[in-house]
């Protein structure tokens, strides 16, 4: 499993270049199927959970490798519709392949997908979707089995803005007939990517990042160099670890919008942000100050900051409240933050966090990704040594997270 050893209290400083985005690269690679030619995504990180929809892709016949820095896919000769349920349970991304499957053969099966156990996270929302494009849908024991002799277009409106959803009727309505538009779609700007990426491509997409996109049908899609968007959660974790260790960094590869509430969140925290272009230099304050702040689907504070979040509100002085409104389970690293000493009552889907002078170095245990990433900035700015087990969930979003962070002047070591 390997295990992270952080002796604390290191403050950071230096400059750290951010990958991109890894919620942008899993449904592109699946889009990826789309057309016979050659597609290339610029610039991927070979983090576990694109390895493993490189898994994915290459169970159903594409061609999948990597060329120094770049994923190169070529799907010319599907010969399967079936996502296996190993492969599928190693990532929640996994779901989007039924719409790219169903758009490019016109079925596809699949079990109910995998990844951080941080929820219930249904995937009604896409069924229904797909049944109103003329789709079948049959469920069994776990397995899903779509059909469809043609893909319609329509009018769909989603009860939640669910991101996965949004992505899954773009990608299966993108070749339809006719004309598909979604009403309360996901405005996360992955879906703009997406989006963006498909018109790459030949697609007929207006609208992505607004509460409704228009899908014009297309009878084909073609081959493209695609360039990702950065990573905004990434460059979300580097600016709190800055900030949680009293540091001095600069960000390379930002998309600053995308990640405005955060930013507010630390110059409130007496931080020092100054931003061009696509760099952001933060310097810490001295003095670390409370704040709260509701997660929520974009542009409201990104439910994958808040474990990293949470850790800086650990040392601020006063009470943070954070109140979790996309996932019903995702305050799993409290545990392990009150091993280190931090004071955290959670009621429901509050979490009530009264700071403390520092955090003490522990034995702690990574139970899903972005809780991983909060209790190695714990660990950062905590006093003594932490050690982080079960960093293979870390390792499926960030890469080299650990050999980032010591080039910043992190005491960090991985074992195993």
């Amino acid at each position: 499993m390997g295990k992270f050893v952080i002796n604390g209290g290191k403050k950071l400083s230096g400059e750290v270049r951010v990958e991109s985005a890894k919620n942008s690269v899993l449904p592109i690679m699946a889009g990826a199927i789309l057309t016979s030619e050659q597609v290339v995504i610029k610039n991927c990180p070979k983090i576990h959970d694109v390895l493993s929809m490189a898994k994915i892709l290459r169970s159903v016949g594409a061609k999948v490798r990597f060329e120094n820095e770049n994923l190169i896919i070529k799907a010319d000769n599907l010969s399967g519709y079936t996502v296996c349920q190993e492969l599928g349970k190693e990532l929640r991304a996994s779901v989007v392949m039924m719409g790219a499957l169903i758009s490019r053969l016109k079925k596809a099966r699949l079990y109910y997908p995998g990844g951080c156990d941080i929820g219930l996270r249904p995937i009604d929302l896409h069924i229904n979707s797909l049944k109103n494009l003329n789709v079948n849908v049959a469920e069994s024991c776990g397995e899903i089995f779509c059909y469809t002799d043609r893909v319609k277009g329509r009018g769909i409106y989603l009860d939640f803005p669910s991101v996965g959803a949004t992505e899954n009727i773009m990608l299966s309505s993108v070749l339809c007939e006719g004309k598909t538009e979604i009403h309360n779609p996901a405005k996360e700007p992955e879906i703009v990517d997406l989006m963006n990426f498909l018109n790459s491509m030949g697609a007929k997409i207006y609208g992505a990042g607004t509460s409704t996109i228009l899908i014009e049908g297309v009878k084909r899609l073609h081959g493209t160099e695609y360039q990702p968007a950065p990573d905004r959660i990434e460059a979300g974790t580097y600016l709190l670890a800055t900030a949680i260790t009293g540091g001095e960094v600069k960000i390379n590869n930002c998309n600053v919008k995308n990640i405005s509430p955060l930013i507010h969140k630390l110059c409130n925290n007496t931080c020092k942000i100054s931003i061009k272009d696509d760099i952001i230099y933060l310097k810490s304050g001295r003095e670390k100050k409370c704040f709260s702040f509701s997660t929520g689907p974009h542009p409201s504070f990104p439910t994958d900051l808040q474990p990293q979040a949470m850790a800086l509100a650990c040392v601020c002085e006063g009470v943070s409240v954070i109140e979790e409104n996309v996932f019903e389970t995702r305050f799993k690293h409290v545990p392990e933050l009150i091993k280190m000493g931090a004071d955290v009552t959670v009621k429901g889907r509050t979490a009530i966090v009264t700071g403390v002078p520092f955090l003490t170095g522990a034995d702690v245990c990574a139970n899903d990704l972005r809780a991983g990433a909060a209790l190695v900035l714990a660990g950062l700015s905590a006093k003594g040594t932490t050690t982080v087990s079960g960093i293979s969930h870390i390792e499926r979003g960030y890469l080299d997270l650990d050999v980032k962070l010591k080039s910043l002047g992190a005491d960090i070591k991985r074992q195993g």
